[in-house]
């Protein structure tokens, strides 16, 4: 049985570097990322969150090489900064694209509220 846990976990690695290349190879997004422009948007809910959402080409991109990465749900962990702030959060599902969650933490760093255009640099973890 362990035998069988470690070649699908190589299986896996060797999908999530053949994803990775693939996105470092694509024309359209480069060996830094992929980059993802939009307006911050607000979700009121028993915890309220603030998003920035992928679509087009950048979510069919993404949807693409989440089957290598995700880790449940559809969600794909990712590396991501807007302006001089990095952080780490995972992208949700949603409609045919995703959702980028932006921490209070990097609204407050960057100046941000809702409806500012914001560009989010996404690079997918392994």
């Amino acid at each position: 049985m362990a035998g069988w846990d470690v070649r699908r976990a190589m299986a896996r690695a060797g999908q999530i570097d053949r994803a990775v290349r693939d996105m470092e190879d694509d024309n359209d997004h480069d060996d830094d990322g992929v980059d993802v422009t939009g307006p911050v948007v607000h979700w009121r809910g028993p915890a309220p969150f603030h998003f920035v959402r992928v679509l087009g080409e950048e979510a069919s991109f993404l949807r693409s090489v989440a089957p290598a990465v995700t880790y449940g749900w559809g969600m794909v962990p990712v590396a991501a900064s807007v302006r001089g702030t990095a952080f780490t959060t995972s992208l949700i599902p949603k409609d045919g694209g995703y959702l980028v969650p932006l921490k209070d933490a990097v609204r407050a760093a960057e100046g941000l509220g809702v409806d500012d255009v914001v560009t989010v640099r996404l690079r997918i973890r392994r």
